[in-house]
């Protein structure tokens, strides 16, 4: 059976008991993470760490393995692998895209197709050729042929542009548009490649711009990979049994279990930041610093160039601020090559932990 592709939102009525039930729930769960997000001073401690996890999972279910010590060098240029550096692609494609809706308010084809070419530098864009086709990875088989003309895709995009920008097309709940304007835009499958990654990059950029969310810090395929099956299975079953139902289900149920987790990795943190602090003031307070403090829990991995830079300190000084922090214990000291690297081992056990 061949899948038409239906424009939104005339869809048919997609709001059930269950759903509606489903949405309160993880509606609840994606506030109460809004409102911790607001209790750590420096958000951007959470966006270079929970970005490079939400890259690392996503990349993941596209077979892009990297390992999280990777992940960590090679943000901080050092011993950068092919998977890693995909991985730090869509790390940077997220934060293009976050920077994109937070200037202009709506989300285009235009800025997904900019999100693109962060994630594919070579990437035509909007398919022009046909020929795509999705195929099952375990056995080969064709389940689903997306729309082949150009001018067709195209059109499909504009209809999915102004679902996603337009409120008064339906008053459906914001998490359920979210997953149907996923499903409708691995349907619509416009790129040549990276459309799996862009899809659940425009899950975080939809959350932000309905401002359930302040930073796209939901670990979203962090659910999907764990449930990799399922999603493939109940993203096909709406093409074959028009089961919108289990479909949405399923995304609103990975927006809550992702968010309980996600509260409690920032909790974990912020104890972590308090309990860093309080060492420093006390048994430390002429290195203390709120820029030192940032810089150690930015990412799990530092050197003396990055902490001279964020604290305006000379290198003897930064160099004498992290000797004292290994001493302690609180950091680790490597040598990798010529330099010398210093890891936040209890940060990196909090975001390597499943």
């Amino acid at each position: 059976m061949t899948y038409v592709i239906q424009k939104l939102p005339n869809i048919g009525e997609i709001e059930t008991k269950l759903i509606l039930k489903k949405s309160l729930q993880a509606n609840k769960a994606l506030a109460e993470l809004k409102g911790i997000l607001a209790t750590i001073p420096d958000q951007n401690i959470l966006i270079n760490t929970l970005s490079l996890q939400e890259a690392k999972d996503s990349s993941a279910i596209e077979n892009i393995i990297t390992t999280h010590d990777e992940l960590f060098k090679a943000s901080i240029d050092l011993q950068v692998t092919l998977a890693a550096k995909e991985v730090q692609s869509y790390s940077s494609a997220l934060k293009r895209g976050f920077d994109l809706v937070s200037e202009y308010g709506f989300l285009s084809t235009n800025h997904l197709v900019q999100i693109l070419n962060v994630l594919e530098p070579n990437n035509g864009g909007i398919r022009r050729l046909p020929g795509t086709i999705l195929k099952n990875q375990q056995t080969g088989e064709v389940v689903y042929e997306p729309p082949q003309d150009h001018e067709v895709i195209l059109n499909f995009m504009d209809n999915l542009e102004q679902f996603i920008n337009n409120d008064d097309l339906v008053d459906w709940d914001d998490l359920v548009k979210m997953a149907i304007i996923h499903f409708q835009f691995e349907s619509i499958h416009p790129f040549y490649d990276g459309n799996g990654r862009t899809g659940r990059i425009v899950n975080l950029l939809y959350l932000f711009l309905k401002k359930l969310l302040d930073v796209p810090v939901l670990y979203l395929s962090r659910y999907i990979v764990k449930n990799k099956g399922q999603y493939y299975q109940k993203l096909q079953a709406v093409r074959d049994q028009n089961d919108w139902e289990s479909w949405i289900v399923f995304m609103l149920e990975a927006v809550e279990q992702t968010s309980l987790y996600t509260i409690e990795l920032i909790k974990n943190i912020r104890k972590l930041l308090h309990t860093t602090k309080e060492w420093c003031q006390e048994n430390n307070p002429k290195i203390y610093s709120r820029e030192l403090l940032d810089n150690l829990f930015k990412h799990p991995y530092t050197k003396i160039e990055f902490v001279m830079q964020d604290c305006q300190i000379s290198r003897l000084t930064a160099t004498k601020y992290l000797d004292i922090l290994v001493e302690s214990g609180k950091l680790t000291k490597v040598k990798i090559g010529k330099s010398n690297y210093y890891i936040n081992q209890a940060l990196l056990n909090l975001l390597i932990q499943n």
